[in-house]
């Protein structure tokens, strides 16, 4: 089933990114064993939910506050070796934290100040690991490539929440954090077998830059007639505020480009239910911790299957239609799990409603695999469609909007549901996604146009 199953080309023609999507790949799974693994230490030095709330603020302050200065050093400097620095500023850290659970020093501030170096270390290697695969595949294969990675992460978020758990209980934190220092090292390996990948200078006209052929031939990628690159130089950019403000001045000429960040914003901070989902084990479906657990399993598998099924997206060539329809698809799905739970109504059940967890599984799962395409998509018009001088920064502003959007929404859909309860929060939220969507279309038809055969920023 070649054109349905995921296409594997990517990993054949080019050596070098088979190794980056292998080593991400473990090195991912790991580090989301220590995500888990942060959050339980915390609460059981607390006992506070409050306290694993704040935990997830010191996360996402440093990553927002350097996600545009990190794309910013990606385009300055080398990205073999930006990427190898901040991965070996990571995997320090893991370190440290495996270090402080040994010793047993059982102090938050501890680890609210190693969460918050790791996620300023997170918000530089990103970027840097994103605009490298433009320079490893030709990008008649970038859809492909990006499905593979959204694959492997959604893999890493199905699997890693549940062996870290298991873990923690089985064998203390120590355990957890100790694999995933170990599994690190794949990441590590990965990004020192790559070929030097220095600064470019393109054009601003130039949609889709490649760089010489002798260094895409020599990152172990595929060239071809098709993939001609135009000739470029090598170039140092100053690293600062103006260099930042030069990307984000970039983005605002851009409308294709900046279509892809607020259609996922739109979806993101009005129609993403994550916040209810333990609620909802409470007092709609029954089950508590346990129904919570694969409300998000569901969402994950979803990802995983779109990732999958997605051998035919290299022959999708209008792009910004498949997210527009894949964002609407994702509101229609949430709001179908909101049909569920007003339908259930919220009555504490004393036991798990079977019928109606497997409806929501099924919609969470449809609204999963929606976000899945749309992210795929979302992040090819951003390669393919970006010089690769400025494909840095907007790689960084990529990781604030993916990092604080759902944040956002959380906050959103929570004041909603306290407001009209949880059923009706998504149900209303879901239905706003898609007149937002509708309107953001409507601002710009242009989207819609798009073609990854002739891409247009």
């Amino acid at each position: 089933m070649p054109r349905l199953l995921a296409d594997l080309t990517p990993l054949r023609v080019s050596p070098a990114y088979r190794r980056l999507w292998l080593g991400l790949g473990v090195s991912n799974l790991g580090s989301q064993l220590t995500v888990v693994a942060v959050g339980l230490q915390v609460y059981a030095i607390t006992g506070s939910t409050f306290a694993v709330g704040v935990l997830g603020m010191f996360a996402l302050v440093p990553l927002v506050l350097l996600g545009l200065y990190g794309g910013a050093l990606v385009d300055a400097f080398d990205r073999r070796k930006v990427a190898l620095l901040a991965s070996a500023a990571l995997w320090v850290i893991t370190a440290l934290i495996l270090l402080q659970a040994a010793l047993h020093l059982d102090n938050v501030w501890v680890l609210y100040v190693l969460v918050a170096v790791q996620s300023a270390a997170f918000a530089i290697n990103n970027p840097a690991r994103t605009a490298i695969i433009p320079r490893l595949v030709p990008a008649r294969l970038l859809a492909p490539a990006n499905a593979l990675q959204t694959l492997s992460m959604s893999i890493a978020l199905t699997v890693g929440p549940l062996a870290g758990a298991f873990l923690v209980a089985a064998s203390g934190f120590a355990s957890a954090y100790a694999i995933d220092f170990v599994l690190f090292t794949f990441a590590l390996w990965a990004l020192w077998r790559l070929p030097a990948l220095p600064p470019i200078e393109t054009t601003v006209d130039a949609p889709r830059p490649e760089v010489e052929r002798e260094l895409l031939d020599g990152a172990g990628g595929a060239a071809s007639e098709a993939d001609a690159p135009v000739v470029v130089a090598p170039r140092r950019t100053v690293v600062g505020l103006g260099s930042v403000l030069e990307g984000l001045r970039y983005l605002g000429t851009r409308p294709n480009v900046r279509m892809t960040f607020l259609l996922d914003l739109a979806a993101m901070i009005l129609a993403m239910p994550r916040v209810v989902w333990p609620a909802v084990g409470v007092w709609y479906l029954g089950g508590g911790s346990t129904t919570t657990g694969w409300l998000n399993a569901a969402f994950a598998i979803g990802s995983v299957l779109a990732s999958l099924l997605s051998g035919g997206f290299s022959h999708v060539h209008k792009q910004g239609r498949a997210v527009v329809l894949a964002v609407w698809a994702f509101s229609a799905s949430t709001l179908l799990f909101g049909v569920v739970l007003v339908v259930t109504g919220r009555d504490r059940p004393d036991h798990v409603l079977v019928w109606a967890l497997v409806l929501a599984g099924v919609a969470l799962a449809l609204a999963g695999a929606s976000d899945g395409v749309s992210a795929i998509f979302r992040q090819t018009i951003l390669q393919t469609a970006t010089p690769d001088d400025m494909r840095g920064r907007l790689q960084g502003v990529f990781i604030v909007v993916v990092a604080g959007g759902p944040r956002l929404g959380d906050v959103v859909v929570g004041a909603n549901a306290s407001w009209l309860g949880e059923a009706w929060a998504v149900v209303v939220g879901s239905v706003a996604c898609a007149v937002v969507v509708g309107l953001l279309v409507r601002w710009s038809p242009r989207f819609l146009a798009y073609d990854a055969r002739h891409p247009e920023a």
